[in-house]
């Protein structure tokens, strides 16, 4: 009986030795799969990820502590770490130059502008110009305009000339002040010859241009509101109403003379300077440019568009463009030396650009700060070095189901 209980014991220790053996050898081959994008996901053979279709990537199971394998790892937030063999890239330091594509619109030169005033006060008695925008040509008549100072005026004119001849002093004296109030001199010469007065006085057009109307006078609001064409088209003033002296009737524009006004996107307005080439082209013809220089860059930021602005100035009596014409302006930039990236290795989280640096089991993000962009690539100022190799799709890398979290 002792024999056969010694017996066995030795054969149910020598079952549990070469089981354990079986185990821990079968344990050696065991192999899981997970998915890249969703870690929780573990399964004893190939196939596909149940929640987004991806194919499952073999990893080798937490079961064999003698190699040193851990899925803590897989573990971690997706937000922080991404497990999986992605396609990568680094950092390159080196200099990069571009074009710099830059929307405009051709604008009114205001230095080109001509004020329409009266030189003396009365009543508008006719209009001969009455919408806005309306071309007139040097020596065109404007409006008639009634003026009881200078009705005076002409018989004081008249009463010299009739009276005291050889008072010549005081005739010239009273000739100029009818100059000043706009006579021209056949004007006072056909008053002299019919010796009849005309209250009257025409306004002509001292240059060509196109008419830009002034701001009402009236600035209260009304419970009514104007039709589009009278805001948009039709002039402040009208025949009956009364002017002041110097008061401006309206402006002349010159539309020889245009600005093209061109936006550069904040942080880009270092690579534009004064006297740089640009080439232009209208939406007229993309494909017709002409050379110019950059003008003046205003300092000031737009604040609706986000943007500086540039002019360039325009010699428009052979381009005839009209103004509000659509611009594209091309500007070659300087060559700017730094450390690039390409767009796609990064992803923006709202104030934030994220990438995902290259560890031993996978990715993990990291927060880096970025310039300027040119073409295909992002300036970064810190974060990441030449040394780090990056995820080369950031937002391949994205759980769809969650936030990206930074440390």
């Amino acid at each position: 009986m002792l024999a056969i209980a010694v017996l066995t014991v030795g054969f149910t220790i020598y079952y549990f030795v070469e089981k354990s053996n079986d185990q821990t050898s079968h344990l050696h081959e065991e192999e899981v799969y997970t998915c890249s994008m969703h870690p929780q996901i573990i399964r004893n053979e190939p196939g596909n990820c149940p929640i987004c279709g991806m194919t499952l990537v073999k990893k080798v199971s937490e079961k064999q502590p003698e190699e040193n394998h851990s899925i803590e790892h897989l573990l971690e937030p997706t937000d922080q770490f991404v497990v999986g063999n992605f396609q990568t890239t680094t950092p390159k330091d080196t200099t990069i130059s571009s074009e710099l594509h830059l929307p405009g619109l051709v604008a009114y030169d205001p230095n080109s502008s001509v004020n329409i005033s009266a030189r003396i006060s009365g009543r508008i008695e006719k209009m001969y110009v009455n919408y806005k925008f309306q071309k007139v040509n040097k020596g065109q008549k404007l409006f008639d305009l009634y003026s009881p100072e200078l009705l005076t005026a002409q018989q004081n004119y008249l009463y010299l000339i009739t009276n005291d001849p050889e008072n010549t002093s005081i005739i010239k004296a009273s000739k100029q002040k009818l100059l000043l109030y706009g006579m021209s001199s056949s004007q006072i010469n056909s008053l002299a010859a019919a010796k009849r007065v005309n209250p009257v006085v025409s306004i002509y057009s001292p240059s060509s241009g196109i008419v830009e109307g002034t701001e009402s006078k009236d600035k209260s609001t009304t419970g009514n509101m104007q039709s589009a064409e009278t805001t948009t088209t039709s002039l402040d003033l009208k025949e009956g109403d009364y002017i002041k002296k110097n008061e401006i009737v309206f402006k002349l524009v010159n539309t020889d003379k245009v600005w093209g006004v061109f936006n550069v996107i904040q942080g880009y307005n270092s690579l534009v300077k004064v006297n740089q080439s640009i080439r232009i082209s209208s939406e007229l013809d993309k494909k017709d440019y002409f050379n110019a220089k950059v003008n003046f860059i205003e300092t000031q930021l737009n604040q609706n568009e986000k943007t500086n602005r540039v002019r360039v100035y325009l010699n428009n009596r052979n381009l005839k463009f009209p103004v509000g014409l659509r611009l594209q302006g091309i500007i070659e930039t300087n060559p700017v030396k730094g450390i690039w990236l390409r767009k796609q290795a990064l992803v923006s989280i709202g104030t934030k650009k994220v990438v995902f640096v290259k560890k031993e089991n996978g990715f993990k993000t990291a927060v880096i700060k970025t310039g300027i962009e040119i073409n295909d690539f992002v300036q970064v100022i810190e974060g990441v070095s030449t040394q780090d190799t990056l995820a080369g799709n950031a937002q391949y890398l994205i759980d769809s189901g969650s936030f990206i979290k930074t440390e």
